[in-house]
């Protein structure tokens, strides 16, 4: 889990809701802000996916918040397996003050276990991702910080194969590839095995440059039709591995140890979010090779002329509903937030509007892309997964891009024309059962 977002965490996974039965920690949901009333002093327990900092460098952010508010004690328990152990905590009652939200809490059970921080529209000027854990205009978590999603990439090795700028087309970017596997680099790298970065290919809504294309997708009944962006996106990967210009054997694949392949050049590009690129320097770093060699690049697709990439808000921390010290708990999730460091510590977006980019981040906008927030659904909140969900089509997991992978490798039957009809067919399925 943690070397997925090391920053902060997994934070792109669908939502799931809890198991009927499994509410019993729950309270009843308040009005538009929580009863943060009362004196910041006291102790609180935050609950963190980070263990490796448990003993580190969260303590040196307590002491900072523990000398602004004398008389307080922030205490952490760290948490390897997050989700499934939080998610049998939150149904027993007993969750810490402040934590990360699970993301198997359904949308409309957050106010059951979470204190409302305020509306969407009091909070959207102050900090960004807010609607990403939002319900019925009410805000439940803040984000720890955010990420951008595009290619990291070698560029020396790109530089070394004549490719000294982003591709600005699926097209223009196979063919960089091509160039790429004549100086014995592996041009991309799928990560196949362990699965979680294919979902990557889902991440990118933000080409099309419309700010309505989470509203707008559950309502389209087809779309890995051409031109379409499930046919943008799934069918550069498909072409990319039906052209042989990924690893070998996808079957054994290595996260762990893609890093220091991408940090050295043995790999050209793996398609993650931002958050991988600190990572893949250190790798260098480690490996003796230059960690100035890692970049991050748009995906290969421009709408009104210009890339455009997604932003969105990680973990988000939230306050219990069933703290006994709401006021201090509310007070150091603010702080953490707006004041801590932790966001450009770990080289991320920061969540509190009007904060620098990290440098990674300026380096990639100056290729001329375009940072995008996109709304969430609101008329069809909540369908989107239950299309998924109906047409067994995992857009946020790994199962139908590894089939897609399997069938342009020639180890399954069938062909990109084949596949996207068959996708296309259970969702149409689906989506007119869920959309009537």
């Amino acid at each position: 889990m943690i070397n997925r977002r090391h920053f902060i965490g997994v934070g792109a996974l669908t939502a799931l809701a809890l198991l009927a039965g499994c509410t019993g920690g729950a309270g009843e949901e308040s009005g538009t802000s929580g009863d943060f009333s009362g004196d910041v002093k006291g102790n609180i327990t935050v609950l963190t996916n980070r263990t490796d900092l448990v003993t580190t460098k969260l303590p040196e952010y307590a002491k900072k918040f523990e000398a602004k508010y004398p008389g307080t004690k922030v205490t952490f328990e760290g948490v390897t397996n997050y989700e499934q152990d939080v998610t049998t905590q939150l149904s027993g009652g007993e969750y810490g003050d402040v934590l990360l939200i699970p993301n198997t809490v359904a949308f409309d059970q957050l106010g059951q276990f979470f204190e409302p921080l305020g509306t969407v529209d009091e909070l959207k000027a102050k900090y960004r991702f807010i609607d990403e854990k939002a319900y019925d205009g009410k805000v439940y978590g803040l984000s720890l910080g955010g990420v951008a999603n595009g290619f990291v990439v070698n560029k020396r090795v790109f530089a070394q194969a004549g490719v000294t700028a982003p591709p600005k087309t699926p097209e223009e970017f196979l063919t960089a590839l091509k160039a790429v596997a004549g100086t014995g680099a592996v041009p991309f790298y799928t990560n196949y095995k362990d699965g979680w970065p294919l979902s990557f290919f889902n991440s990118q809504r933000a080409i099309l440059n419309d700010p309505k294309v989470n509203e707008n997708f559950p309502a389209d009944a087809q779309p890995w039709q051409p031109g379409k962006l499930q046919h943008i996106t799934d069918g550069l990967l498909f072409d990319i591995v039906k052209q042989g210009l990924n690893e070998k054997d996808p079957l054994t694949t290595n996260w762990e140890g893609s890093k220091p392949m991408l940090g050295t050049g043995k790999v050209a590009s793996m398609l993650l979010g931002s958050w991988a690129v600190p990572q893949m320097r250190d790798a260098a770093t480690a490996a003796g090779s230059n960690p100035d060699d890692i970049a991050f690049w748009p995906f290969p697709y421009q709408a009104d002329g210009k890339f455009h990439a997604r932003i969105e808000g990680d973990y988000k921390g939230a306050v219990s509903k069933n703290s006994a010290n709401k006021a201090t708990a509310k007070a150091w999730l603010e702080w953490f937030v707006t004041e801590s460091g932790f966001a450009a510590d770990q080289q991320a977006i920061p969540t509190a509007v009007g904060q620098p980019l990290p440098k990674a981040l300026e380096d990639f906008t100056a290729t001329g892309v375009e940072l995008l927030e996109l709304p969430a659904a609101t008329t069809n909140s909540g369908k989107e997964d239950l299309i998924m969900k109906e047409a067994e089509i995992d857009l946020a997991g790994p199962i139908y891009r590894q089939k897609l992978v399997d069938i342009a490798r020639g180890a399954a039957k069938g062909d990109k024309e084949s596949y996207f009809a068959e996708l296309n067919k259970r969702w149409s399925a689906a989506q007119s059962t869920v959309m009537k």
